[in-house]
């Protein structure tokens, strides 16, 4: 109630105050005389550097007396005429006025000019703005996908995602979408591009790969997959192409892959025990010149200054090793005589058997064995499968037999 009865008194005031301005409303000759005065004042104490403090209260005063000229003529006060004028001399008077009100439209003109160009620009800026956060926004969510470290590998899904062996990647499949797995063998960074060359097994395949925000591959793409570390386990889709040059690094020398989506599956360390450069260079030394072996230091430099891998390093790093074409040619010529043999034995109404190589005691008397303690009892490694197979074959009436498998003597030769 209080509070209600304080902003009621407060306002009466303010009323009285208002009847008694209106009572005594000043001309517009005395304002304006007052204004220039006031001016005058303004412009002297400036002249002579006194501080603001001095001249602030002419200014406020200055300005309230403007606002009272704008109430009294209803229309803003205009600058003073240079030279003072007597009040008496109408005609003058009203010619400044002319004057002023003229200057007046001449820069309200301007203003509205120049509001309108200002207007005009930052609408353009707000276009330019929502053009390229639009392209942002359309490259962004293009390559979301396009390139990245793909989750791990849990099995839970199904796919109708269709992997190409890089052997099968000929011209016949020129222009298709085609998607590879394989170990990112190398990467070469050219200018907004990169170059790379992926392997599996014993086959290599070149993937292409520039800068392109139309098709949704921007710079962080082309960054990403050169700062991949090599022997890292990628998957590339892009379309098929045939190069004009054949592609002389790769196997697949007639086709390249101009990519379009790059996901690493599993990245390697950034520093391998050796690189797989090195351990394709073959040695120089052939084995049977070498007798028995001994530790090699991890690199060895060839006469040609190229270094290659010392033996005792390959094999501290086997699996590392066993990338190379060299190795990879190795276990499939292996395989494949295997495969000849059981073919050729199997056309001719033999059965493979598979004979133990674990047995109790000896396999044959004399000779040097595996021994070894079997719970108790002394056991060995198996030195030949001869015993089964005259068991199945003359005993077991199957007549035809062979075996295909390891055998072991404990001979003491000088063997790598």
């Amino acid at each position: 109630q209080r509070h209600h009865h304080h902003h009621h008194h407060r306002h009466l005031l303010y009323y009285y105050t208002t009847l008694h301005y209106t009572a005594t409303m000043p001309t517009e000759e005395e304002l304006t005389s007052q204004i220039t005065a006031l001016g005058e004042k303004i412009k002297q104490a400036k002249a002579e550097k006194k501080p603001k403090e001095e001249w602030d209260p002419f200014l406020q005063e200055m300005l309230a007396l403007k606002i009272q000229f704008k109430e009294v003529t209803g229309k803003d006060y205009g600058p003073p005429p240079k030279e003072p004028k007597k009040k008496t001399d109408d005609n003058n008077s009203g010619g400044n006025q002319e004057a002023s009100e003229k200057n007046r439209e001449k820069r309200a003109a301007k203003a509205a000019a120049k509001a309108a160009k200002e207007a005009e620009k930052e609408r353009k800026r707000a276009e330019r703005e929502a053009r390229e956060r639009a392209k942002a926004e359309k490259l962004a969510a293009a390559s979301k996908d396009s390139f990245g470290d793909a989750p791990m590998v849990q099995s839970k899904d199904y796919t109708n995602r269709k992997w190409y062996p890089v052997d099968h990647l000929t011209p016949v499949l020129a222009n298709d979408t085609v998607l590879v797995r394989g170990f990112l063998q190398t990467s070469r960074s050219v200018g907004k591009g990169v170059f790379v060359v992926l392997r599996s097994t014993m086959f290599t395949v070149q993937g292409v790969c520039f800068q392109n925000d139309n098709e949704g591959i921007p710079p962080e793409m082309i960054k990403y997959i050169a700062g991949l570390p090599v022997e890292s386990i990628v998957d590339v889709e892009g379309v098929l192409t045939v190069p004009n040059q054949p592609v002389e690094a790769c196997t697949q020398t007639m086709v390249e892959i101009q990519i379009q989506k790059f996901h690493c599956v599993t990245k390697a360390k950034k520093a391998l025990p050796f690189q797989i450069e090195d351990a394709m260079r073959p040695d120089e030394t052939k084995e049977t010149d070498i007798g028995a072996y001994e530790a090699e230091n991890q690199v060895v430099q060839r006469k040609d200054g190229l270094p290659t891998v010392g033996l005792e390093h390959r094999l501290d790093h086997r699996w590392i090793d066993l990338r190379t074409p060299a190795n990879q040619g190795i276990f499939r010529i292996e395989s494949m005589v295997g495969c000849l043999f059981r073919e050729c034995l199997m056309e001719k109404g033999f059965v493979e058997l598979h004979s133990p190589k674990l047995i109790k005691g000896a396999s044959e008397g004399g000779a040097e064995v595996f021994t070894l303690d079997y719970f108790g009892e002394q056991a060995c490694l198996s030195m030949s499968p001869q015993l089964h197979k005259q068991m199945a074959c003359a005993c077991s009436g199957f007549e035809r037999v062979f075996v295909t498998g390891p055998v072991f003597r404990a001979e003491n030769s000088n063997t790598r």
